[in-house]
């Protein structure tokens, strides 16, 4: 039976109301299983030590972090990426942002010390975060600190990221680690933050070759999507045979997204979750860890997350959402919650250029394969 880790806590990392990265996203998700009828059994961890954030995150910048949390004036904070638009200074966000670390960090300990199989951690996926600069809503890199405490235990990991903005404080942060292979599909950084991404961001030193994009057109659709996940994946897990997989599940490449423009639908998602599930199975004799992350679609967020916590755990994936949930969170969608788990069958067809954009995609696959394989088999 896979593990689920949350905390009432988690609702703490908040920026506000109006802010898109809301943790009513999870509340909702919750509250969508339970009425399907899946009560959820959810282990709760410990927020992270100063000292486990200190393993990512530099001094300087987390007492910036400390110091605003507690309402100190600091005069610099914009230049490490805090007190911005983005990624608002908050009371307590020290504390909020060391749980959704912890809640992360327990996923990977189950995994390493306890010998579990399928992790579910209802929180983090905070991608963007760089050793001294909040980014993107991320503050601490929940992500590159469970990394490093799987590979301290001798694991190899496989890092995939499959939301529509590049992971790119996760890649910088591991750019040169051997013992780490990083994936991440995106919408291209030509037209998305964070600007980042491309096929020629390789590694550097003894990780060259390891730290793999696949930027993708705008109005990619899923079949686009998951052909080139398909011929790009297995290829590398093959080569770098991984211990663990560690998936950052945004959900902000539904179609529905307010932030970005690729066109995927919540059956592409189950599709994808399945073949993840597949690759572990495969490839780590089972051993993975989803964290959520981006998307910021109440209509679609919920959905998406409550198809994966029944993929992960071998239920049936409904078809009508019950009415109870429609009505109880109608007030807080800016649109109507749709009627069913899954979309409409969608019609893409007045999307221009739409078999030019599958192309175009194919050929980046085969050009990334191409760059990167020259560092997997030196001549």
């Amino acid at each position: 039976m896979p593990s689920v880790i949350y905390a009432p806590a988690y609702r703490t990392y908040s920026f506000g109301d109006e802010h898109p990265f809301s943790p009513i996203r999870v509340d909702m998700t919750l509250d969508l299983l339970d009425a399907l009828g899946h009560r959820v059994e959810t282990v709760e961890p410990l927020p992270a030590t100063r000292e486990e954030i200190l393993d990512v995150h530099a001094d300087s910048y987390v007492r910036r972090v400390e110091e605003l949390s507690a309402g100190a004036e600091v005069p610099d904070s914009q230049e490490y990426g805090l007190g911005t638009q983005d990624t608002p200074a908050f009371p307590g966000m020290d504390q909020a942002a060391r749980w959704l670390v912890g809640g992360t960090l327990h996923g990977a300990r189950l995994i390493a010390e306890r010998g579990e199989r399928r992790v579910l951690q209802l929180g983090g996926g905070l991608h963007h975060a760089r050793r001294s600069f909040a980014s993107g809503f991320c503050i601490y890199n929940d992500l590159a600190i469970a990394i490093n405490s799987l590979t301290r235990s001798g694991l190899k990991v496989a890092y995939l990221d499959i939301d529509v903005h590049h992971g790119d404080g996760v890649q910088q942060i591991l750019y040169e680690d051997p013992r780490v292979l990083t994936m991440s599909l995106h919408e291209s950084g030509k037209y998305l933050f964070p600007g980042t991404g491309e096929i020629r961001e390789l590694g550097s030193g003894v990780g060259r070759g390891l730290k793999l994009n696949l930027p993708l057109e705008p109005f990619t659709e899923g079949g686009s999507y998951l052909e080139v996940f398909e011929q790009v994946l297995p290829a590398a897990l093959r080569h770098f045979c991984p211990d663990v997989l560690v998936v950052q599940a945004g959900t902000d490449a539904h179609f529905d997204d307010p932030l970005s423009d690729l066109m995927l639908t919540t059956r592409d998602y189950e599709a994808l979750f399945r073949r993840i599930l597949a690759w572990a199975d495969e490839f780590t004799a089972g051993r993975v860890l989803f964290t959520l992350g981006g998307g910021y679609s109440f209509r679609a967020a919920p959905r998406v997350w409550a198809i994966l916590y029944l993929v992960m755990h071998d239920l049936h994936v409904a078809r009508d959402l019950p009415e109870s949930w429609r009505s109880k969170w109608s007030r807080t969608s800016k649109n109507e919650l749709p009627h069913t788990l899954h979309d409409p069958n969608p019609s893409h067809a007045d999307i221009p250029n739409r078999y030019e954009i599958a192309h175009r995609n194919r050929h980046v696959a085969e050009r990334l394969l191409d760059l990167a394989r020259q560092y997997w088999f030196p001549q």
